[in-house]
């Protein structure tokens, strides 16, 4: 029976009160306790901000926000305003909050391109998703932004709306509001911001990272080239003058002080601040011991050896380099070969079996038992429990002295050695210089087989380079609070002396052979170094760590998953990556580069009759090979 007239429209009546009554508990619902007023002014409401310098004084990275002096749009250039209108709402003026025209075009633009191609959020939802909402994505937060962005146009005009906007939003760099962002970006006032500039600014908002104009000058510019024909498109400037502003590349009063991937560094600074000074309740200003032209060379030599040709055929997807002067200051450090895929810290965080680069406790460990580099052992098979450690190329070349075992990286005299003196001497040696890692006393860890940090070895081997004084890899120097007060101060006290300088003359000859005649050939640098290289098995790690005088350096390349390399030693890659990082490192190094405990203690032990025998053993190791 098909109903009549009467009951179509009877329930035509009863659904659109249902439909009210419904739409009147949503709204009741979600709008109940809606704000009763706003702030233009949002600097009370910041987080303390940490801002991480290096010893040259280059800002590495700053945490927590940074809000500028609140603005007016009235106060600004017509196009200011006009140019965030025209990019993120073009019909800021004709809606009410929410912009059903705008929602119907984004609708069909995403049906027809089969994809999220268009948003439809208003300025003033956006910002008030800004003052009062969270991220999550639900049905019911898109309908409180919906109340709040009706709520914001009843309570203020279009231009304090726009005004509010601009002092809230995001600009990337961990700056908010327009007035950062000017003077950051361009050091300038808002107020005299030029055309092009105010492009570059409303287009970060949709992908602040993307398109800042410090880390991507030229996408930063592309995006302003769409913000001009957004202009254009609106009228709010003719296509002549458009076409004119626009540019190719984003010029910024400043340049990015250091690459992304100074990151790994910062962060691992900004773990150990709260240790320093408890809890952060004020901006505070971190000093470091970071070079800014060594982390440049360290970013730029890792990243060119694995996009070499030769990392790519060998399946290398990874590495770390880290530096530091011979009292342990970190000069230089990158954790992996992209901080933006991966923050994971391979310096600092990684363990990874270390190969033969473990064998410096081993020998260490001999000169302790009066065994000294020109004594002589036989490289024969040996069997331990059933297990029998190979030399590299299978061989056995008979009696050798134990600076060309060391040089051409022996396991079996290595194994020896490490039975000799105690698998146990051999764990405490390790503990003494600085390792914390687990380790397993077997004949296996004498080749490298317990895991270990990169920052736990090459600490170790400054111990060496510096002639036997103890090293606590550091990275901050000084951390001065907002009033100027400094919180923390590294001391300069002269460290303990850990070995014997006679031992550490020795071990450093026979380090020295590794490079002049042995496995780490490929490190030859234009000066006296010395140095190890490491590889495990399977190919899995490959190590090279080694020192001058002035400098200490690890490398370590390899894959996250654990999965071999074809055919990559220590005494490759890592070496020829050591070299080409060592060699320019030393070309007009800077003094600052020793640091003040390492000066010290150069003039105190320069004094020393056994200091002088190892810096000339140095020398005449290196010579003479």
């Amino acid at each position: 029976m098909i109903p009549g007239p009467e009951a179509i429209a009877k329930f035509i009546v009863l659904g659109s009160i249902w439909v009210m009554v419904l739409g009147g508990g949503v709204v009741a619902y979600y709008g109940y306790g809606l704000p009763d007023k706003v702030s233009f002014d949002v600097a009370s409401e910041r987080k303390p901000s940490i801002r991480v310098i290096s010893i040259d004084g280059a800002t590495l990275a700053t945490y927590g926000n940074r809000y500028g002096t609140p603005v007016e749009v009235r106060n600004l250039p017509d196009y200011v305003g006009q140019a965030f209108v025209s990019i993120e709402d073009r019909r800021f003026y004709d809606h009410f909050g929410v912009d059903i025209v705008g929602i119907l075009r984004a609708t069909w633009a995403n049906l027809s391109s089969g994809r999220l191609a268009e948003g439809g959020s208003t300025i003033t939802q956006q910002l008030a998703k800004n003052l009062f909402l969270s991220p999550e994505k639900s049905f019911g937060r898109k309908i409180e932004e919906v109340l709040l962005a009706i709520w914001l146009e009843f309570k203020f005009d279009k231009q304090q709306i726009l005004s509010l906007y601009l002092n809230r939003i995001y600009f990337g760099s961990g700056l908010y509001g327009i007035d950062a962002a000017s003077r950051y970006y361009f050091g300038t006032d808002p107020r005299r911001l030029n055309l092009y500039d105010a492009a570059v600014l409303a287009g970060l908002p949709k992908a602040p990272s993307r398109y800042n104009p410090m880390v991507d000058p030229v996408k930063s510019a592309e995006r302003a080239n769409i913000v001009l024909d957004a202009m254009a498109s609106t009228g709010a400037l003719t296509n002549a003058r458009a076409e004119r502003a626009k540019q190719t590349r984003v010029r910024t009063a400043r340049k990015a002080d250091a690459g992304p991937g100074v990151r790994y560094f910062s962060d691992w600074v900004l773990d150990r601040v709260r240790d320093y000074v408890g809890y952060v309740d004020q901006d505070l200003l971190v000093h470091t011991t970071l070079d800014s032209r060594l982390q440049e060379i360290a970013e730029f030599n890792l990243e060119r050896a694995l996009e070499s040709n030769g990392a790519r055929a060998k399946n290398v997807t990874q590495g770390a380099l880290l530096a530091m002067t011979p009292d342990g200051a970190v000069r230089a450090m990158v954790g992996g070969r992209d901080y933006f895929e991966s923050q994971y810290n391979r310096v600092t965080q990684a363990r990874r079996q270390p190969g033969s680069v473990f064998k410096l406790f081993v020998y260490l460990a001999g000169l302790d038992k009066s065994l000294g580099s020109n004594d002589w052992m036989r490289d024969v098979p040996i069997t331990i429990n059933g297990w029998e450690p190979r030399n590299f190329d299978r061989q056995h070349h008979g009696t050798m002295s134990i600076r060309d075992a060391v040089a051409t990286s022996n396991n079996s005299i290595a194994v020896q050695m490490a039975m000799e003196v105690g698998l146990g001497t051999v764990v405490q040696k390790a503990r003494d210089m600085g390792v914390s890692s687990p380790l397993t006393a077997e004949p296996s860890l004498a080749l490298g087989t317990s895991e270990v940090s990169m920052l736990e070895l090459t600490g170790a081997y400054a111990i060496v380079a510096n002639g036997g004084f103890a090293v606590f890899p550091h990275a901050v120097s000084k951390i001065i609070g907002k009033g100027g007060e400094v919180l923390y101060q590294r001391s300069d006290e002269f460290p303990g002396r850990l070995m014997n300088p006679l031992h550490a003359g020795e071990m450093n000859n026979m380090l020295s052979a590794v490079i002049a005649k042995g496995t780490g050939r490929n490190a030859i640098i234009d000066r006296p170094a010395a140095g190890k290289t490491g590889t495990t098995s399977d190919y899995r790690d490959a190590w090279f760590i080694g020192y001058t005088s002035d400098l200490v350096a690890g490398v370590w390349v390899g894959n996250d998953n654990g999965s071999p390399m074809d055919e990559v030693t220590g005494g490759g890659l890592p070496a020829t990556l050591w070299h080409d990082f060592m060699l320019h490192a030393h070309q007009n190094i800077p003094v600052r580069s020793l640091g003040k405990a390492a000066l010290a203690r150069s003039k105190k032990v320069g004094e020393d009759e056994s200091w002088r025998d190892f810096t000339k053993g140095f020398s005449a190791s290196s010579k003479k090979e």
